[in-house]
C-alpha cells in the first residue's frame, strides 16, 4: 500500500505553533485574562464543541456558514464546532448563570474554527480572549469595555493603538425616519459601507444630499462630532448617536492619550450588534486586533439581555508584539545535583538536564541551543564557536 507522500500536511487555514511562538502566546494570553480579571471579569471555559442550535442562537446566528458540523454519535444530534465564543458567554449567561448578580462580567480565552478564512486573516483556526459586559444599558458600559480591552492591549506591550467607534445602528433608523422600505435601506447600507458615492446618489433618490454628507461622517473623534452638527438626526437616529457621543466622551476623559476614530456608516461585521460598536488597529500592523460592541444576548430558550463586550484576536495581537526574548536556557551536565537546578529554575533560568555523560559537555549544551553551562558549580556563557 503506497503511504501518504506528505503526512505533515496540514489543510489550508491550520497551522503548528511551535517554540518559542506557542509559549510567547500561552504568556500573553494568561497576561491579558489577568488584567480582565484585576477589573471583576471571571473568566470561564465554555466546550469546544456544542449542539448545533445552541451555536447558531442569538448573535451565532450569523455564523452558520462558518460552523463544521458533525453528528453527535451519542445523542444522534448535530453539534457544531465553535467559530466564536460570544454566543456561548451568552448560553452560559442565561443558564447556568441565570441567577448571578447583573451586571455580569465574564472572560474567556479559547480556540476557535471556522470554515473559511478570510483575505485578511487566512487562518481558520485561532484564538479568541475576549470579555463581556452583560444585563446593563448604560453608556459607561460600553466605555468599560472599550477601556479594559485597551488596558489589556497597553499591558502586554501593544503600542500606537486606536479605537475606531462606529453606529450600526445609525443608517438603519434614518431610513426608517425618511420612510424608506427595509430592503432598499439595506441596499443603501451596503453602498455607506463601501464608500460608493455613485450607488449611494442612486440608491437614495430624493435623499441623496443626506446621505452624501453621513458618508463623509469618518475621521478623528472630534472632527466627526463636529461635522456630525450639521447633520440634524432625529427620532431614534438622535438618541442613538447622543449614546455614541457619550461614549466617546467618557472614553476620551479616561485615556486622553488614545487614538479615537469615528465612522458613522460602517457596519461589515456588525449585523448582530444594537447600539455603539468598536475596532482595535495598531499603527503598522496588518488587521484587526479586536472588535466588539453592544448586542442582545438571546440564549436558544429566547432569553434576551442587553450585553456589550470585546473580542481580541491573538494572531493579529501577536504581530503587533515586539518578538519574545530568546530564554536563558543552561545546561546541567549529567550528574549535577537536583537541588542545583531547582535553585537555578527560582532564579527565572531554563534548565536542560544532560541524560548521560557528554563526551563535551559545551558542545552539548550549543547542540541543544543553551547559552549557558553549569560547570563546576559555575555559571559559563556560550558563545557561538
Amino acid at each position: 500500500m503506497k503511504k501518504n507522500g506528505n503526512q505533515a500536511l496540514l489543510p489550508a487555514g491550520l497551522q503548528d505553533l511551535l517554540m518559542p511562538a506557542a509559549a510567547h502566546e500561552a504568556e500573553v494570553v494568561r497576561r491579558l485574562i489577568d488584567c480582565f480579571s484585576s477589573e471583576g471579569y471571571d473568566r470561564i471555559k465554555p466546550p469546544l464543541l456544542e449542539f448545533e442550535n445552541a451555536l447558531l442562537s442569538g448573535a451565532g446566528e450569523t455564523l452558520s456558514d462558518q460552523i463544521f458540523r458533525l453528528m453527535d454519535p451519542s445523542s444522534h444530534r448535530m453539534m457544531g464546532v465553535r467559530a466564536d465564543i460570544t454566543p456561548q458567554i451568552a448560553r452560559i449567561a442565561a443558564s447556568r448563570l441565570q441567577n448571578a448578580p447583573r451586571p455580569l462580567r465574564l472572560c474567556y480565552g479559547g480556540d476557535v474554527l471556522q470554515v473559511t478564512g478570510s483575505q485578511l486573516r487566512p487562518e481558520r483556526q485561532f484564538t479568541q480572549v475576549g470579555g463581556e459586559l452583560i444585563g446593563v444599558t448604560e453608556d459607561a458600559a460600553d466605555a468599560e469595555v472599550i477601556l479594559a480591552a485597551v488596558s489589556a492591549l497597553e499591558n502586554v506591550g501593544v503600542k500606537d493603538l486606536s479605537v475606531d467607534i462606529n453606529l450600526p445602528t445609525l443608517v438603519p433608523a434614518i431610513a426608517h425616519e425618511l420612510g424608506i422600505d427595509k430592503d432598499a435601506a439595506l441596499e443603501l447600507r451596503v453602498a455607506l459601507d463601501r464608500k460608493d458615492a455613485a450607488e449611494v446618489e442612486k440608491l437614495a433618490g430624493e435623499n441623496a444630499g443626506y446621505f452624501l454628507k453621513l458618508l463623509n461622517a469618518a475621521g478623528t473623534a472630534q472632527e466627526v462630532l463636529d461635522y456630525a452638527k450639521n447633520l440634524d438626526f432625529s427620532g431614534t437616529a438622535s438618541r442613538e448617536f447622543e449614546r455614541l457621543v457619550t461614549v466617546v466622551n467618557l472614553v476620551s476623559k479616561a485615556a486622553p492619550d488614545l487614538t479615537v476614530t469615528l465612522d458613522l456608516v460602517e457596519h461589515r461585521g456588525f449585523e448582530y450588534h444594537t447600539g455603539t460598536s468598536f475596532i482595535f488597529f495598531a499603527k503598522g500592523v496588518r488587521g484587526e486586533l479586536g472588535r466588539g460592541g453592544r448586542y442582545d444576548s438571546v440564549s436558544v430558550d429566547n432569553v434576551t439581555e442587553p450585553a456589550t463586550g470585546f473580542t481580541l484576536f491573538m494572531d493579529t495581537v501577536l504581530r503587533a508584539l515586539p518578538k519574545p526574548k530568546v530564554a536563558r536556557r543552561i545546561f546541567l551536565p549529567f550528574g549535577t545535583r537536583r537541588e542545583e537546578g531547582t535553585a537555578l529554575r527560582a532564579q527565572g533560568w531554563v534548565t536542560i538536564a544532560g541524560l548521560e555523560q557528554a563526551e563535551n559537555d559545551r558542545a552539548e549544551a550549543l547542540r541543544l541551543s543553551c547559552s549557558h553551562l553549569l560547570e563546576d558549580d559555575h555559571i559559563h556563557e556560550l558563545g557561538n564557536n
